[in-house]
């Protein structure tokens, strides 16, 4: 780009302009440029110094980048490519909006309104899972669960069921896991048995736990390892997690579906199962 051009200024701009210039870019711009449009949510998300390790180039070279398309630095680059995440955002919330309004004039109680709402909520969080860019961060999941020797859930509340899901599959997957169920009022207690090698899975959505919060300080004085899933890279608790995953469920009459956050514990289950299958084929 010349300087007198301004730099695209959302994500589908400079999309099309790295899709210009590519030939124009060094090797070593190159696979940025591959990198940025195989990640672009990791790209909006991330810290300069986490994309550079991950994409295994210095830090000036993703500033170099920004620069090579007319930005003033990394960060402002940055900003058209969290456009795209906004437009994710609103382009769900918008969808499920526009559900409830046409619904607004069906009966109260309606069996088949409501069939038809829930299920077509579920539809709209399945594909934000299926499209959301959580591939990689799913990968790392498994990779903490696969190297855990025990792994303790907590999940209170409406997250609980998911909680419970998660640990009921992960033993017939041969993993272990301990639910954190608090019978007793023993919460605390059951948490103090973790040990360094185990791992914490907390499902928390707002309004947040106080207990999960409390899990998570016991497991960061043991040196326990954690995995968060939740619905948003700004929860409190996303900076304390080993890894951290998104997943969206819409909320239908105060009722928040478990659809997404259920398939994404089956898809964790059964990727790990496929792991430990494919180790012991090895052995």
């Amino acid at each position: 780009m010349t300087q007198k051009e301004k730099p695209p200024h959302d994500y589908e701009g400079i999309r099309r302009q790295i899709e210009t210039d590519y030939g124009k870019l060094s090797k070593r711009l190159q696979d940025i440029a591959k990198f940025a449009m195989e990640h672009p949510t990791d790209i909006a998300l991330e810290t300069i110094a986490t994309l550079a390790k991950r994409a295994d180039v210095q830090p000036s070279a993703l500033i170099r980048f920004s620069k090579f398309f007319g930005y003033s630095g990394f960060s402002e680059m940055q900003r058209a490519f969290h456009t795209r995440v906004q437009e994710r955002s609103a382009s769900y919330k918008e969808r499920v909006r526009e559900l409830k309004v046409d619904l607004e004039g069906s009966e109260p109680g309606l069996i088949a309104s409501l069939t038809q709402q829930f299920c077509n909520t579920g539809i709209y969080s399945l594909e934000e899972l299926r499209e959301g860019g959580n591939l990689e961060k799913m990968q790392l999941a498994i990779e903490l669960l696969e190297r855990a020797q025990r792994i303790f859930i907590c999940g209170q509340r409406r997250s609980f069921p998911v909680a419970a899901y998660l640990a009921y599959s992960l033993n017939h997957a041969d993993a272990s896991a301990i639910l954190l169920d608090g019978i007793g009022g023993m919460l605390g207690e059951q948490a103090r048995t973790m040990r360094s090698g185990d791992l914490l899975c907390v499902i928390t959505y707002p309004p947040y736990a106080r207990e999960s919060a409390a899990m998570i300080d016991i497991a960061l004085e043991a040196g326990v390892p954690i995995l968060l899933i939740t619905d948003s890279s700004f929860c409190p608790h996303a900076a304390a997690a080993s890894v951290c995953l998104e997943v969206h469920d819409a909320e239908v009459h105060s009722f928040k579906s478990l659809t997404a956050s259920m398939c994404l514990s089956q898809i964790l289950v059964t990727s790990l199962a496929f792991r430990n299958r494919e180790e012991l084929n090895k052995a």
